[in-house]
C-alpha cells in the first residue's frame, strides 16, 4: 500500500498533519508515502480528482485507490486505518 499526501505550505490543517505523518512513517517503515505540494502538482491533483487539502489517497499494490481521507485526521484512527490496509 502507498499513501499519496496532498497539501500545501500555507494550509493550517496540512501543517498539523505533517509532523503526525512523520511520526507514523518512523513507526511504520513498511509504509510508503508520496507528498504532493498542491501549488506545484496541479496535474497530479487533476489525475486523482483532489479538490481540497489535505487529502490522503490510499493505493493498493496495483496503484488502485482503496480509500480517500480529506481534512484533518485523528492520529489513532489514521494509524488504525493504515494497519488495516498496509498489506493491500
Amino acid at each position: 500500500m502507498k499513501i499519496l499526501k496532498f497539501g500545501a505550505t500555507w494550509c493550517k490543517e496540512c501543517a498539523i498533519m505533517k509532523p503526525m505523518f512523520i511520526e507514523i512513517e518512523q513507526e511504520m517503515p513498511k509504509l510508503k508515502t508520496e507528498f504532493h505540494e498542491a501549488d506545484d502538482s496541479k496535474e497530479t491533483m487533476e489525475k486523482y480528482n483532489v479538490e481540497g487539502i489535505p487529502t490522503f489517497i490510499f493505493l493498493d499494490k496495483e496503484d488502485k485507490e482503496i480509500l480517500r481521507l480529506v481534512g484533518l485526521q485523528n492520529k489513532e484512527e489514521l494509524v488504525k486505518t493504515i494497519k488495516e490496509n498496509l498489506d493491500k
